[in-house]
């Protein structure tokens, strides 16, 4: 299989890179604009699988107008086709509503949302020529209609939320050509994103155990769902 995995230079998107790449027929590109994370993911991965096939490849995902341009031009020489693409990557700004500023706003919708959405259609010819690829987009319960809010996360809430929405109608719009796509909304994970926004919280999963689960879905969860966002919580946060 090819699988893209974007944010994989830590946390939840390291941990599954590497459930991956343990499966030496998989071919697994991972994205992060952390080139030292992704050179610290490969020596571990060849370490535990000498012979796996990651390809790492620095990006930011900020950069728009490159994500259908040099990137995909780079996807489309490398794959014939993409079987599994996890949008894992994502950036909080935690600030209150009277200190959130529009370009802490705008970073956020365009690495949360907007990015993956763009990445999304530059590699539907790709997920089309699978057969029955699945996108799995990482979402959060901070973006889930009443959940449990807190203070600072406004605008983290609202991209993750406007995520799961896009989730579901791309499901729609291509329900046709076999390619699925889900939103895991995912509770309180021990990820160093955490804990700069939770400064000493205790979260009840670990990210390798998390990315377990993703890891799962990713392969299979789109023989019983579509177009779902799906609640992966025990506490939030």
């Amino acid at each position: 299989m090819n699988i893209i995995v974007t944010g994989a230079s830590r946390g939840i998107g390291y941990q599954a890179a590497l459930k991956f790449a343990a499966d030496p027929g998989n071919s697994v590109l991972v994205l992060s604009r952390n080139e030292r994370g992704l050179k610290a993911l490969e020596r571990e991965c060849l370490d535990r699988h000498p012979a796996s096939r990651l390809l790492i490849h620095p990006f930011d995902l900020e950069n728009l107008e490159a994500i259908a341009g040099e990137l995909g031009n780079y996807i489309m020489e490398l794959f014939d086709r993409v079987d599994i693409l996890v949008n894992n990557a994502g950036l909080l700004v935690k600030k209150p509503i009277m200190k959130l500023n529009p370009e802490d706003v705008n970073r956020m919708m365009t690495v949360n949302f907007t990015a993956p959405m763009v990445l999304i259609r530059t590699l539907i010819p790709l997920l089309e020529r699978a057969g029955a690829s699945h996108v799995v987009n990482i979402g959060s319960m901070a973006g889930v209609q009443g959940s449990r809010k807190f203070m600072g996360l406004s605008a983290y809430s609202a991209t993750k939320a406007a995520l799961h929405i896009l989730t579901e109608c791309l499901a729609v719009e291509f329900a046709e050509a076999g390619v699925h796509f889900n939103a895991l909304a995912l509770g309180s994970v021990q990820t160093e994103m955490l804990g700069e926004a939770f400064p000493g919280l205790q979260a009840p999963l670990k990210d390798s155990e998390m990315a377990e689960f993703v890891y799962d879905f990713a392969l299979n969860g789109q023989k019983y769902f579509n177009g779902k966002t799906i609640p992966v919580a025990l506490s939030t946060p």
